[in-house]
């Protein structure tokens, strides 16, 4: 593991997973790695249930040397000390812009929701970020103003315990000069990945991953 993102989703991770499967290779893991990978999903279910007490980050990440976005960027503190000669990026945004992002996903989680009775995968699924994401780590309490205090507070904790020489602190918009300086690679010549802009993004990769859920059944 190279690179330990810590910044929350919707704050520009999949640009982020993007860019740093560019830059030193590998694969890098992401909530859509959960969603397509049933021995992953598994793992994350395992510890919602309480049927496992902790990962083994070293196998989950076996074939990884990056991993950003939710449930993981919870955990960095754990990954920093397991992976002590890895990076951290923070990647942050204005708090209100993130709330409207992340609300929008929720509401958007919410409706796939009303398929699980149907769709044993999507119960895991919610199973595992309905008591990781929002019990716990959102207190059980998916309010604006609590969840930007939260986010807020995410940001000032990581900035506060990650040595200034392994942390970058990086919004999506700066492109690729300060992830290069930090990673020490050469800026590439293609364009900077920014994806997911938006809600409709989304949206297709729902409905693409809810179609597959169905069909194999």
């Amino acid at each position: 593991m190279k690179v330990i993102g810590a910044g929350l989703g919707r704050t520009g991770t999949s640009s982020l997973q993007a860019a740093l499967e560019e830059l030193i290779g590998g694969n890098c893991y992401h909530m859509k790695t959960i969603l397509l990978q049933p021995a992953h999903l598994q793992v994350w279910h395992d510890l919602a249930t309480g049927k496992t007490s902790k990962i083994n980050w070293k196998r989950l990440f076996e074939c990884y040397t990056a991993s950003v976005d939710f449930p993981v960027c919870i955990y960095y503190r754990e990954l920093m000390e397991i992976f002590p000669k890895a990076k951290i990026i923070l990647t942050h945004r204005d708090p209100e812009l993130w709330w409207n992002s992340f609300i929008r996903l929720q509401n958007l989680v919410n409706k796939a929701r009303l398929l699980s009775f149907c769709v044993p995968r999507l119960q895991k699924v919610s199973c595992f970020t309905e008591k990781i994401i929002i019990d716990d780590f959102f207190d059980g309490k998916l309010e604006k103003q609590n969840c930007i205090k939260i986010f807020e507070r995410h940001n000032a904790s990581v900035r506060a315990t990650v040595p200034k020489d392994r942390l970058l602190d990086y919004n999506i918009k700066q492109g690729w000069e300060p992830l290069c300086d930090f990673l020490n690679v050469k800026i590439p010549d293609t364009p900077f990945p920014h994806l997911n802009s938006g809600i409709e993004p989304l949206q297709k990769l729902f409905r693409k991953t809810l179609s597959r859920w169905i069909l194999r059944r």
